[in-house]
């Protein structure tokens, strides 16, 4: 058994994680502000991780073999963080994202297209920190979300005081009316009443995980692993938004339309004209098994289906 703090964990793939932690015999310590209590026989510490102060005297003298981040968006968080459980835990993963590799929001070496981008194209230990940026303000954070988790997981990186290793979702999807993004029951939505999906030109493709493989990860990666640095998540197979698309009209029995967006116009969710789909190579080598795309994926369309047939009727 091992004691394992989750920073948010309220929702989604980190809620499961909680309780495949809990299933796995672990100690588990759930910190949040409280508008999401976990499940029974965990506990949970009820404090808002942005107040440092109120973060160390609620943590008091507790102490972690690891701890799992999901909720680290800023440098600023990340410091904050670096702090309060420094000498309090051997390791601090940080769930991190796709979006670090996209070239529209930094300037990155680039890779082929038909290569899959490996983790040192953002390298943390490198990579420059600015913790006097307006990070608090929710309309600029929202705009600089890839750069924020970069900051972050450079700030950790640099952290003394315990191992840090951060996992780079790919595009998380399944559960249903779970996934609160709402991207996939997009696709299902327009497909199935015969409206437009809007696409690029030449889309790119990308990389996707299933939240409950995501989990399984982050359970591997607090408890079973030893790495540090980034690792890459994402289930074997790259998918353009044409090949999502046919994997929804084989459900819903509708052929999709496309309508190709002129430049500068926003496509729809998953269309690329950029490319930064992500290898999986190192997680391989460190031990971890995924799945393929094609073979999850039409249970999760079913799923959102009867989400979207729900919150229709």
């Amino acid at each position: 058994m091992q004691k394992i703090c989750v920073i948010g964990g309220s929702r989604y793939f980190g809620r499961l994680l909680v309780k495949r932690l809990q299933a796995a015999g672990h100690q588990v310590t759930v910190i949040n502000r409280g508008s999401t209590r976990p499940p029974a026989g965990v506990e949970h510490l009820v404090v808002d991780r942005n107040d440092e102060a109120a973060l160390v005297a609620a943590l008091g003298t507790r102490t972690f073999d690891a701890v799992v981040d999901q909720v680290c968006y800023t440098p600023v968080q990340a410091a904050t963080a670096a702090r309060a459980f420094r000498g309090r835990t051997r390791r601090y993963v940080m769930t991190s994202t796709i979006e670090v590799y996209d070239p529209a929001t930094a300037a990155l070496t680039a890779v082929p297209t038909a290569t899959p981008v490996p983790e040192e194209t953002v390298d943390p230990s490198t990579w420059p920190v600015s913790t006097d940026l307006p990070w608090h303000d929710e309309a600029y954070l929202e705009a600089h979300y890839a750069e924020g988790k970069r900051q972050a997981e450079a700030v950790l990186t640099r952290a003394a005081g315990f191992e840090f290793a951060s996992v780079r979702s790919a595009h998380v999807l399944g559960g249903g009316a779970r996934e609160f993004t709402g991207r996939l029951a997009h696709y299902v939505e327009r497909i199935a009443r015969g409206e437009e999906v809007t696409v690029h030109a030449e889309a790119l493709p990308t990389v996707f995980i299933h939240y409950e493989e995501l989990a399984d990860l982050l359970l591997w990666a607090a408890t079973a692993a030893d790495f540090t640095g980034p690792i890459n998540a994402c289930s074997d197979g790259l998918l353009d938004v044409r090949d999502l698309s046919a994997v929804v009209a084989a459900r819903t029995g509708r052929q999709p339309v496309y309508r190709t967006v002129a430049r500068g116009e926003t496509a729809s969710p998953f269309s690329f004209c950029r490319h930064y789909a992500m290898s999986n190579a190192r997680a391989k080598r460190l031990g971890f098994s995924f799945s393929r795309t094609t073979d999850w994926l039409p249970g999760a369309v079913a799923e959102a289906l009867t989400a979207s047939a729900v919150r229709t009727a």
